[in-house]
């Protein structure tokens, strides 16, 4: 008997856990709402930054706690509030925690906020009413379920109410930076950034994000799809803000591109410059060995060309090696010169490399010089061969240099 009721009791505690309880069921969203002080353990743990939104506040706890009655589940609320006005005490009064950050910054107030989180599930979104939380149960639900480490409103894939976002972010700015997203972390979502997300504590600790600002908002999916997370998306309703709006459209808009860019270094410099030394070398073969394609002939012009572009194009590539040793981008390159340049090559072997094509081009350049010499000055050298030889010396020193420099990264 004893075992039998020590069994029974565990499902109760496993069942008031899960909010399959049948009294469970009957709590209202004001006693699912839990403090800081209290002894219970919260499942979903609501996250918003504010600052000055006391003109919507009061709504989104109201929503919040519709969101927790529906649900079942014990959850707390959490403010990360930079406010001057009276939102602090419009949230406490409605039972929210607040806390202050002590830095200032939209990513920051996120990440103080978090790590003051109890709950295993982690929603987040921002106080202005733009986003019903409402809306929460079936976001919650893709993450309990198991289906997704985060799950994510959309809201170009569900609907925008008139006045809620500008045309110029819901037509140009949202898609666009989605796209870049997508591209190229492998995000494979619809609006990369609505702020309404739920996820598990597990995957928040994977991300391991850290931006202060803006950004914050791409990096999580930046960090989700450089690890595998499984994202999942419900259509969401977009709603006018009330309050003050704290958005600049270009200048945040501008601090999103610059993050991914600088975190995608082969997307930034190694792709570019594969393309650009493989054109280079292409136009320099052409002009160098005089032949013909349509009746086009390929003269100096094109050798110069083709040895500019085969110059950048190698720097870029470096660029790539170098960005993805010293600055642990959230997706390096990977690309075959990357990887071969910074996982095969050794200083003193990419040295070497670099110093024999040097003196190949060197040697080729005096043999041309020495040609032109014996002939009285009178045999001036083919000018292309002298552009093949320069690329070749810039080229040599360009890797022997780069691979000390890689090394002084690497250590």
């Amino acid at each position: 008997m004893g075992t039998a009721s020590t069994l029974s009791e565990r499902q109760n505690i496993d069942q008031i856990r899960n909010g399959e309880s049948t009294a469970k069921k009957q709590l209202s969203g004001e006693d699912l709402l839990l403090s800081a002080d209290s002894d219970l353990s919260p499942v979903l743990s609501v996250v918003m930054p504010t600052l000055n939104e006391e003109d919507g506040i009061a709504q989104c706890i109201e929503w919040i706690t519709n969101a927790l009655e529906e649900l079942q589940v014990y959850g707390e609320i959490v403010v990360s509030d930079s406010s001057t006005d009276r939102t602090p005490e419009i949230a406490e009064e409605m039972g929210a925690i607040v806390v202050e950050p002590d830095k200032k910054g939209y990513g920051y107030a996120y990440l103080y906020a978090f790590e003051r989180t109890r709950g295993d599930y982690i929603a987040m979104g921002d106080a202005d009413c733009t986003y019903d939380f409402e809306e929460l149960p079936k976001l919650l639900d893709l993450v309990r379920s198991g289906d997704a480490d985060m799950a994510m409103g959309s809201r170009l894939e569900g609907e925008i109410l008139p006045g809620s976002m500008p045309p110029l972010h819901e037509h140009v700015g949202n898609p666009l930076l989605t796209k870049f997203l997508n591209v190229f972390y492998g995000a494979g979502v619809s609006d990369a950034h609505s702020g309404m997300r739920v996820f598990t504590r597990d995957a928040w600790e994977t991300m391991e994000c850290s931006s202060t600002g803006m950004e914050f908002a791409s990096e999580m999916i930046m960090e989700a799809g450089a690890k595998d997370l499984e994202i999942e998306e419900k259509p969401i309703t977009y709603h006018p803000r009330e309050g003050e709006a704290n958005l600049e459209s270009f200048p945040d808009g501008w601090r999103h591109v610059r993050f991914m860019l600088v975190n995608a270094p082969g997307y930034l410099f190694s792709a570019p410059g594969f393309g650009l030394s493989v054109v280079g070398v292409l136009a320099l073969v052409l002009a160098w060995s005089g032949l013909e394609i349509g009746g086009a002939q390929f003269g100096i012009h094109t050798g110069i060309g083709g040895g500019l572009l085969t110059l950048a194009g190698f720097q870029l590539m470096l660029f790539g090696a170098f960005s993805t040793v010293s600055s642990d981008p959230v997706r390096g390159a990977s690309d075959p010169f990357t990887t071969w340049f910074t996982k095969r090559i050794s200083l003193e072997r990419g040295a070497t490399i670099g110093s024999l094509v040097f003196l190949g081009g060197l040697a080729y350049g005096g043999y041309l010089a020495v040609t032109w010499v014996t002939s009285g000055f009178s045999a001036l050298p083919i000018a292309v061969a002298d552009v093949v030889a320069t690329v070749a010396v810039v080229v040599g020193l360009q890797m022997v240099f780069g691979s000390f420099l890689l090394g002084s990264l690497s250590r």
